[in-house]
């Protein structure tokens, strides 16, 4: 296999065959934060192009705090993890939302725990910026130092963890979401103190296997397939790609890693995966997974690499086999054909975006953005990052959107809005 070490315009060679780790019926629904596929496509989904405050809401419902997690759906059921402000006692009460999905009704609501915060937060992030997940059977919300906490499709507790207590670099704050495969629940736990990851038996919360890491904060969430007859745990940091076995935390394979402060998350196509970084610096390292053993730093392994225009915050998008993503946190977007290698444009201004947290999505053949200043813009897939529709609302979204069936679930920092044609 032929190497590319690419700085300007790239070659990727995708196909989105991802191999799922939960059920097939995720298709129909938003599991985790990333979505069915973990790629942010939405395969069966096609949401309204256009709607304001008076237009295309089918409802819109405030929330009990802030929190940046995606919202969580399976079926009729949405869930959602906030963070109040602090009392005048300094504590904070973390909650769990589950909505019907039908009219944003209250099905049941959990304070999981209230307690004072033992460090403190970017002015942008919040305590509730880890996403929950599901099986279809439970439901993991996460709020990082301050617990995982296994709730029944009910609301009924069945078991919580408490990890101890994060060490954010500058006192960031934290983000990085659980993953879920099969019975294994595996947290990435990366800061300014001992760093590890570590599997947890789903059903019971025991541990499972413990492994400690040579790695400061970072806020990928691990990526759990399977490949080559191995189920793999990847992560993605500043010193070093991983790849973890799921059955007792041996390191199959390890690649030189991203820039600082790595946060977006990676993707898998059923035959390559894909890193990237954008903080003081721009990294995108594609790796063929059938030549990933050992430590593949500077091997045949890594088919290519980018260095330009790459996120800080936002995860990238597979959709309909191009690889979309913004330039740090900014409106310039970059997309590169799947299936030829062809870049189809690079950093290419998206008018109407400002400030950019949340990660694209790709949804009946378009793809989604949403900014912090309440503006959501649809585009044309493909190529030419042709505008369909600019729209506002009266929020602001850190939150990435959220695809299901025909609608368009927003969680901003006042409300959660389902868009849906009327």
């Amino acid at each position: 296999m032929k190497r590319w070490v690419i700085s300007g315009f790239g070659i990727v060679a995708l196909s989105c065959l991802v191999i799922l780790s939960i059920s097939a019926s995720a298709d129909q629904n938003w599991p985790t934060w990333r979505g069915p596929l973990f790629s942010g496509a939405a395969p069966d989904a096609n949401p309204p192009v256009e709607w304001d405050e008076d237009r295309n809401i089918r409802w819109k419902v405030s929330l009990p705090g802030l929190g940046h997690g995606t919202p969580i759906i399976w079926e009729n059921r949405i869930c959602v993890s906030s963070a109040t402000a602090p009392d005048a006692s300094g504590k904070v009460k973390f909650i769990v939302t589950a909505l019907n999905g039908s009219d944003g009704s209250v099905a049941w609501e959990k304070v999981a725990r209230e307690q004072s915060p033992h460090d403190g937060l970017h002015q942008t992030n919040t305590y509730a910026s880890n996403s929950a997940v599901t099986d279809g059977n439970r439901l993991y919300a996460y709020f990082g130092s301050m617990g995982l906490y296994c709730y029944d499709m009910d609301g009924n507790l069945q078991w919580e963890k408490d990890l101890g207590d994060m060490r954010t670099r500058n006192s960031f704050g934290e983000g990085s979401s659980p993953a879920l495969h099969g019975d294994r629940l595996v947290l990435n736990w990366d800061h300014e103190g001992q760093s590890f990851i570590v599997a947890l038996n789903a059903a019971t919360g025991d541990e499972q296997w413990r492994k400690d890491r040579d790695e400061s904060s970072s806020w990928a969430t691990p990526l759990i397939v399977e490949h080559g007859g191995k189920t793999h745990v990847i992560t993605s940091a500043t010193n070093l790609i991983r790849s973890y076995d799921l059955s007792n935390g041996d390191i199959l394979w390890q690649c030189g890693g991203m820039t600082a402060n790595t946060i977006p998350s990676p993707i898998y196509d059923g035959e390559y995966l894909y890193a990237m970084s954008g903080f003081r610096g721009n990294a995108l390292v594609v790796i063929r997974m059938d030549a990933a053993k050992g430590d593949i730093t500077g091997t045949d392994a890594v088919v290519w690499n980018y260095d330009r225009d790459t996120p800080y915050v936002p995860s990238p998008l597979l959709y309909d086999n191009v690889l979309y993503f913004l330039k740090s946190n900014n409106n310039l977007l970059s997309a590169f054909n799947a299936k030829t290698g062809e870049a189809l444009y690079s950093a290419e201004r998206v008018e109407g975006l400002r400030n950019v947290y949340a990660s694209p999505i790709g949804a009946g053949g378009r793809i989604y953005i949403a900014d912090r200043e309440g503006s959501i813009v649809v585009l044309q897939s493909g190529p030419g990052a042709k505008v369909l529709a600019t729209n506002k609302l009266d929020d602001g979204f850190s939150a990435s959107p959220v695809a299901v069936a025909d609608a368009l679930y927003l969680r901003g920092e006042r409300n959660l809005y389902c868009i849906a044609a009327k």
